[in-house]
């Protein structure tokens, strides 16, 4: 592998990894404190909310200024953000801290997030565009793999504030990863004449696509139907394995560590395999119904730990084939913009599914809450799929027209 290409993965294994010691941190720590499943359905709400609704604007920033630039103070910026929390932690107390941080990582997450979207296309020229997405993702989910054993194996030794500072460190050496790449790589990104407007010319844009392309709709249904699963499950994961189940927290960074792994055997498969992007898409929606539907009728841990696989394993099947159509019809003067909008459609259902678990979970009970929006994602799937195929839309493949506007 060539020594650019190396030196991206590693950023992205590193500021992952990072952020996902963050989102491992904030739900166990929460629910071990006020042993509520509420709290904690609660505490995911506050926390994914702010970087969902900020993918529009990121996006926008994207299209208007460099996506390098914008990617380094994403990560120089969340250590800086550790370090302040760890600091009112010692002053004042309390585990708020750690939420707030994690709502703010969040929205420079999104900030990454967006910057590599626009950079991958011109990076990895030579591969196909599913392919990269595979590849990059494997990098993407070997730091989902080792961020819940490491978060785990800290936490035995240290208090989490103490952990929040390695994670400080963390994302200075993805930067300094990131500073590598742009030494090694010959890569020259287009740019594209914007307006000053980051706000309503952007979003105006962006809807005037989504209102065109009937595959973009059609993908936004069913995004939502995915992250409806995805929210619900990553709220109460926690509070099933060891609440529900009576298992220790190291079961539980062992059951994410075990989605993850299940992931990356998917990803390389995908990285090898021409699969039609329509498969891609049905067997992915498919098996994480399937997937939640397992998860909310097990009635011991090992039926959960199925069920749980197949979310996490097939979101990124999912994932791969939303993220290649897309790529495909969006014109490249407006994908950020265009980009963040349906990535904050999409994503709307996660803190939903939160938000949710913290309002039904003590009259319902938790499994009840899953099995009502595992139930509300199969009807969406089913619809999505009905109704769009009647369309038969032939735009697919081909980008739509500038906005003229």
């Amino acid at each position: 592998m060539r020594k650019d290409y190396l030196a991206f993965f590693i950023s992205l294994f590193l500021s992952r990894l990072a952020d996902q010691i963050l989102l491992f941190i904030v739900p166990l720590v929460v629910f071990q404190t006020t042993h509520s499943v509420a709290w904690a359905g609660l505490a995911f709400f506050v926390e994914s909310l702010p970087r969902y609704l900020a993918f529009p604007l990121c996006g926008a920033l994207c299209d208007k200024y460099s996506p390098i630039k914008i990617l380094h103070i994403s990560q120089v910026y969340r250590a800086l953000l550790c370090v302040l929390a760890v600091a009112l932690h010692v002053f004042f107390g309390g585990i708020t801290w750690v939420v707030l941080l994690s709502a703010l990582c969040g929205v420079l997450t999104t900030q990454g997030i967006m910057a590599r979207e626009v950079l991958m296309p011109h990076i990895f020229e030579h591969y196909s565009y599913t392919k990269t997405l595979s590849y990059s993702q494997i990098a993407d989910q070997t730091g989902l793999v080792l961020g819940p054993l490491l978060a785990a194996l800290m936490l035995e030794v240290w208090a989490w504030h103490w952990v929040v500072l390695w994670v400080a460190g963390l994302f200075l050496l993805a930067d300094l990863s990131m500073l590598a790449w742009q030494r090694l790589s010959r890569v020259t990104l287009e740019v594209f004449e914007q307006h000053q407007d980051l706000w309503l010319r952007p979003l105006r844009i962006a809807f005037g696509h989504i209102r065109r392309l009937t595959e973009l709709k059609k993908v936004i249904l069913l995004a939502a139907g995915v992250n409806l699963i995805v929210g619900v499950t990553l709220a109460t994961s926690a509070a099933m394995v060891i609440g529900q189940y009576s298992a220790g927290k190291d079961s539980y960074a062992g059951l994410q560590a075990a989605g993850a792994v299940t992931t990356i055997v998917i990803l390389f498969f995908l990285a090898r395999a021409a699969l039609p992007l329509r498969l891609l898409g049905g067997v992915g929606y498919s098996m994480i119904a399937t997937g939640a539907l397992i998860s909310a009728l097990s009635p011991n841990l090992s039926g959960y730990v199925l069920g749980f696989l197949l979310i996490t394993g097939f979101d990124k099947m999912f994932n791969v084939y939303l993220r290649t159509l897309r790529q495909r019809v969006i014109p490249p003067q407006d994908f950020g913009k265009t980009v963040g909008v349906i990535t904050l459609l999409n994503n709307l259902s996660q803190p939903l599914a939160g938000l949710l678990v913290a309002l039904l979970a003590a009259p319902l009970g938790t499994q009840s809450v899953i099995l009502m929006l595992a139930v509300l994602a199969t009807l969406l799937g089913v619809g999505a799929w009905w109704w769009f195929a009647k369309t038969q839309p032939g735009n697919v493949g081909h980008r739509s027209k500038p906005d003229e506007n």
